[in-house]
């Protein structure tokens, strides 16, 4: 198809998305007039069209006039109209991921045989044009892993209940693109609509309450049943049928690489609810949700498997494992079979009570049950190799392939569930305990090397530490205790269901050895009489500020080096994993200087492992906003260096990031068909690397880069001292905490100190009033250093972002944040400070700073514009951008007359629910949070 037709059918998308975009929008007009008359959707429509008036030509009367409209709003009108705003924004976000997958399949369509990039078969095409033998491709496809981890961090605003609306509204969107509807039946999906956007209205946004852990556990698990079960095994599905097309002669079945875990009742780090109960609970959940997938899977089987003997003639394996069903399984009367010639219905009515019983405890280890998810596989096997038996074929591959291929994601588990705790609680406990033993009295007070020499004798010798006589304090039962759900959880769930436990603010060898020796109390961790070691529970450091990140190679080479250790990295497939953190690095040095530490202690940390002939598997612990390592799932997998893959990459997936990518079956086959394109293309490239000669000298220049940037974000963010005044004074901080958003407090300790105060919070704030400050910060100044003027080094710094991929996604980054922050709102919110000395001299180094970093941006791309270089994304900002100001100039308003009435003693909920109903809305406006 030629150039100008995809150009053509590119355009008519757009206009697609354009029309359901008005479609909606007028859908919401008729809302507005239902519920509250012409009179608010006449004000909604001045504030908007004078709001897009400003965006398009900046003039200060009009300004003026703009600003004193929206502060002379009746209180009842304006609660109304924050709402109108708000939910606009949900129905444009509906219009905006529906348009994705109507691009997918457009270009589908539209290119024939030409294969879309970015996708599966895009990056198997490219490995045969290269004559990639079988042996070497399955060699990397044997070597590749993706777990993707969701993380209970609450940045999802939404409720929900709002969720499900959505996606019934999303459903009826779609089917607007349907030519054989007719216009009684258009009608009918506009009434239809109608109504949704009735309810949408009508549904509380705000959560009355802080979720529990276990709705936490519960929003987590509503992927899984929604989109991901089905989803995960079709992106294998779609891999296989490539590795086929293109080479035919190798029947393949493509290793487990890419699964998901979860950290949700399972991070206790600083979040008190999560206990061992709840964490128990949790496995319980994630197991009761796998087998009533399974069991959905069984009954569809029951109604499709209709084959009969007088037909056909099945396999003696069948019939002899249906014999051995007979003789060992009591039949629920309910859903047994009767008709003796349909046998793969009589198996599965066995196959349905073994799976019933799973939940059942007082079956456990009997034949009445499946004890492990290998005895359920080799079920689905006997009947595949059955149906295969008599050329049935088609209904295996449609039918058993997938769900054999489930089985193997899912198990009887769902998800891996890792743990989370701060170090300081470990040594707490540990100090207990080994003061109770007489061991020693002041453990904490040892030196690092004390503590690393008594945690490795201790390790070796066999003899328990903790005794049920001896009454320990509440803080370290409860951290026993959670040893203790991990090794019955493993023996109830199988090994993998808790395999990492992961040490945020690690900052010492002793930190991970404190947790193998408590692992070793219940017997996660033991040493065997012939001297090799038994170990089923990883200790995980989490390496996050800038002077952590430094000094993690020494502390890896430090364990490595100590013998008991190693034998443990042995027993665990040789395989080390080590989490960076992205958001308390950037909270600490800046972006810039962020990203250049973890790129430094990525190659820092896989020359130790390679030292030591150690697999090294990184965990990422990347946010959804860009203040937080945020980026598209492929980019953040290309992003790394080649070289650092080997082991395997896991990444976080937070807050907004899961409902974004996940809620919709064709994104999320999307997200992940592009991860899987990803993951393959960067393990080809860690085995031909191809390095520009000039990288080490650019990684020299962007060390003194790194620094400069770090020394002119700290010194606002903590040389400052009036910096936390104005940080709390100019953003919706404090109200924050009040959106009930998640069951985790804001902060690690009950203090005021910037160090205390979590990431999450931190770059949400900051969001909000339209600085996101922590995304773009001191990235100016760093350039510059090395730019001062000559043309010379402009010219480095454009060769850097045309051929040096990790410099290119970090000004790429940079200018996404650019694009989004809006420094003449901002000063609106520095407006709110009362000391107007503070206000106006930081708002002046922040503003300069942007122009700064700006002009840098401009100059190293070459563009005109800020973001030309994606000029889709660019356009939705400026689409969005004049609905957005209403309600951040609202936001102010409501602020100041909230904290002016909590001053004087008085609150407002009335008030406080217009604060939070704005943070909603600008949250969905910049598809951001925290």
């Amino acid at each position: 198809m030629s150039d100008l037709t995809l150009t053509a059918n590119k355009a008519n998308s757009n206009n697609l998305l354009r029309r359901d975009v008005r479609f909606l929008g007028n859908i919401l007009g008729e809302v507005l007039v239902h519920q509250g008359g012409n009179e608010l959707l006449d004000i909604v429509e001045k504030i908007r069209e004078s709001s897009k008036s400003l965006r398009a030509v900046f003039l200060p009367d009009l300004y003026e006039e703009f600003k004193q409209l929206i502060n002379t709003l009746n209180p009842d009108i304006r609660h109304q109209v924050i709402r109108a705003f708000a939910v606009y924004f949900q129905l444009v976000n509906i219009a905006e991921q529906n348009h994705r997958i109507r691009r997918k399949r457009d270009y589908e369509r539209s290119a024939g045989e030409t294969v879309q990039p970015g996708s599966i078969e895009s990056v198997i095409l490219d490995v045969r044009e290269r004559n990639i033998s079988e042996q070497e491709l399955q060699s990397v496809l044997e070597g590749i892993s993706l777990e993707l981890v969701m993380t209970a961090h609450p940045t999802e605003a939404m409720r929900r209940a709002i969720l499900d609306i959505h996606k019934r509204i999303s459903y009826d969107i779609m089917q607007l693109d349907n030519p054989t509807l007719t216009h009684r039946e258009r009608e009918q999906l506009r009434a239809k609509l109608l109504n949704e956007v009735i309810t949408l209205w009508q549904t509380d946004e705000l959560r009355d309450r802080k979720p529990t852990v276990l709705d936490e556990v519960r929003n987590g698990l509503y992927y899984f049943n929604e989109t991901l079960f089905d989803v995960l095994p079709d992106v294998y599905t779609e891999l296989e049928r490539c590795l086929d097309k293109y080479y035919p002669t190798q029947a393949w079945h493509v290793p487990t690489y890419l699964r998901f875990g979860s950290w949700i009742g399972g991070d206790r780090d600083g979040n008190p609810s999560v206990t061992s109960n709840v964490t128990w609970e949790t496995l319980m959940m994630h197991r009761v949700l796998a087998v009533r997938k399974y069991e959905e899977r069984l009954k569809d089987l029951m109604r499709t498997l209709s084959f009969s003997t007088s037909i056909v003639q099945v396999s003696d394996e069948l019939l002899t494992s249906i014999a051995s069903d007979r003789a060992n399984v009591t039949l629920n009367y309910a859903v047994f079979w009767h008709n003796d010639k349909e046998p793969y219905r009589i198996k599965l009515s066995y196959m349905q009570e073994k799976l019933n019983n799973v939940l059942d405890p007082s079956k456990e280890g009997t034949e009445q049950r499946y004890n492990a998810p290998e005895e359920f596989i080799e079920d689905l096997k006997i009947i595949d190799r059955s149906l295969r038996h008599h050329f049935a074929d088609y209904v295996a591959d449609t039918n058993i392939k997938k769900m054999i291929r489930q089985v193997e994601l899912f198990g009887f588990h769902m998800a891996s569930l890792d743990i989370r705790q701060h170090s300081k609680e470990h040594e707490n406990a540990m100090a207990e305990v080994l003061s109770q033993m007489h061991i020693v009295d002041n453990y904490s007070e040892l030196s690092e090397d004390e503590k690393v020499d008594l945690l490795h004798k201790l390790l070796k010798d066999p003899r328990p530490l903790t005794s049920p006589y001896i009454h320990y304090s509440e803080s370290t039962n409860e951290c026993l205790d959670v040893y203790r759900t991990i090794y019955k959880a493993q023996q109830e769930f199988g090994v993998t269901c808790i395999t990492s436990y992961l040490i945020s603010m690690a900052q010492g060898a002793s930190d991970v050895l404190e947790v193998m020796l408590l692992a070793k109390e219940v017997g996660l961790f033991r040493q065997k009489e012939d001297g090799s070691v038994h170990c089923t529970l990883q200790a995980v450091p989490l390496f996050e500020t800038i002077d952590d990140l430094h000094a993690a190679p020494s502390i890896m080479k430090q364990l490595f080096d100590l013998p008991l250790y190693r034998k443990t990295i042995d027993s665990m497939s040789n395989l080390q994993e080590i989490m960076l953190g992205y958001s308390d690095s950037n909270k600490d040095g800046g972006v810039l200087t962020a990203n250049w530490e973890l790129r430094v202690a990525l190659k820092e940390l896989t020359a130790v492992a390679n030292e030591y002939d150690v697999k090294m598997k990184f965990f990422h612990g990347r946010g959804g906003a860009l203040g937080r390592g945020g980026m598209p799932l492929n980019r953040s997998i290309l992003a790394q260096p080649p070289h650092t893959i080997g082991g395997g990459i896991k990444i976080t997936e937070q807050g907004e990031v899961l409902s974004s990518r996940y809620s919709m079956q064709g994104i999320a086959y999307r997200s992940l068909e592009q991860a899987t394109s990803a993951l393959i293309q960067a393990a080809f490239l860690a085995r031909e690397p191809h390095t520009d000669l000039n990288e080490a000298k650019w990684e020299e220049l962007l060390v003194n880069i790194s620094q400069k940037s770090q020394s002119k974000y700290q010194d606002l963010i903590f040389r400052d001292e009036d910096f936390l005044t104005f940080f709390k004074e100019s953003t919706p901080l404090p109200e924050i905490g009040e959106l009930n958003i998640g069951s985790r407090p804001s902060k690690r300790k009950n203090s005021d100190r910037f160090e205390d105060l979590r990431a999450i919070p931190w770059v949400f704030a900051w969001t909000q009033s339209r600085y996101l400050l922590p995304a773009w910060y001191a990235g100016g100044t760093g350039l510059y250093s090395f730019y001062q003027g000559k043309e010379e080094n402009m010219q480095t710094l454009r060769h850097m972002y045309e051929h040096f991929p990790f410099f290119r996604s970090m000004i790429d980054n940079l200018q996404m944040a650019l694009a989004k922050a809006d420094l003449l709102i901002a000063k609106e919110y520095a407006g709110m400070i009362k000391d107007d000395a503070i206000s106006e001299r930081i708002f002046n180094l922040i503003d300069t700073e942007y122009k700064l970093t700006s002009e840098m941006i401009l100059r190293i791309t070459g563009q005109d514009e800020i973001l030309d270089n994606v000029p889709v994304i660019q356009e939705s900002i400026k689409l969005r951008n004049p609905y957005v100001d209403p309600l951040s100039y609202m936001q102010v308003q409501l602020l100041t007359e909230l904290r002016a009435l909590r001053e004087a003693g008085e609150d407002d909920p009335v008030l406080l629910r217009e604060v939070l109903l704005t943070i909603n809305g600008i949250a969905s406006g910049l598809r951001n949070t925290g």
